[in-house]
């Protein structure tokens, strides 16, 4: 199984302000507290791998929720949302209506292939015996659930990770199939 875990809430995350690749941002005291919740809810299953992001956010959830020891891996970084770093959703939409991430990217940023590029790899490295557990963020674990599932990239806009949320994908005996075996767990 993959379980994929998204990081606690920064400063950012209730404002809906884009925190990607270019802001370091640490979590909040409500997100340190989800962050061990999540370790309670992974108490007891064992993993083969833990990785995560280079991210602050990412890697403070990952050591609060008793994983300090996991694997950074680059390219589990935040969506670079360019020149929409550091905006709000409201903001970015005034200026560009309709706007959503990943389907129109991130001018001097990633496009949702760019991300999903990054997924395919890091997909490709986690497989062999035993879970796996990634720390990483939204967009991520957004992405890395439709590419798993075999769709494309900008399918991610069809998940929704809230911060601490844990989803887990697996493999449907029955239909033979890559399937999502829970979603926002927390």
């Amino acid at each position: 199984m993959l379980y994929l875990c998204r990081h606690g809430d920064t400063p950012w995350s209730s404002e809906r302000r884009l925190a990607g690749s270019r802001t370091d941002l640490d979590l909040t005291a409500a997100g340190e507290a989800t962050a061990r919740r999540v370790g309670e809810r992974l108490r007891g299953i064992a993993f083969a791998r833990v990785v995560c992001s280079t991210m602050l956010r990412a890697r403070r959830t990952a050591a609060l929720a008793g994983f300090a020891d996991a694997t950074i891996d680059p390219r589990l970084r935040e969506m670079d949302f360019g020149d929409h770093e550091g905006k709000t959703i409201a903001e970015i939409r005034a200026q560009l209506p309709g706007f959503a991430y990943l389907k129109d990217g991130c001018r001097n940023g990633e496009s949702a292939a760019d991300v999903g590029a990054r997924a395919d790899a890091v997909l490709a490295d986690l497989g062999g015996d035993g879970n796996t557990l990634v720390f990483a963020h939204s967009v991520v674990i957004r992405v890395m659930t439709a590419r798993y599932l075999g769709l494309p990239p900008e399918r991610g806009r069809n998940f929704y990770a809230a911060p601490g949320a844990i989803a887990i994908l697996g493999w449907d005996v029955v239909d033979d199939a890559p399937s999502v075996q829970a979603w926002g767990l927390g």
